[in-house]
């Protein structure tokens, strides 16, 4: 994990950052504990993209389980709640 305490932050500025951003994502520790992560635009972008498709993927096969009729109606929420109690895990 590549680490940047607070305090070196305050005594060095945004320099210490930027030289540990070069070996990837900086965890910044606070009170002796990881409290940030900092990354560069580019790696957020990619994990916002990422993300973004996954939800995407997810609709997109919950709306073929529609389709082909792989879906269950309950009358109440209680109803719902037992039904996914009862479910065997993925």
């Amino acid at each position: 994990m590549n680490v940047v305490p607070a305090q070196e932050i305050k005594r060095r500025g945004i320099a210490a950052v930027d030289e540990a951003l070069t070996q990837g994502p900086v965890h910044i520790i606070k009170n002796n504990r990881p409290q940030y992560v900092v990354l560069t635009e580019e790696r957020y972008r990619e994990l916002i993209e990422s993300q973004e498709e996954a939800a995407l993927a997810r609709i997109k096969a919950s709306l073929e389980d529609a389709k082909a009729g792989r879906v269950s109606r309950h009358d109440s929420v209680e109803a719902l709640m037992q039904h996914l109690d009862n479910e065997p895990a993925a």
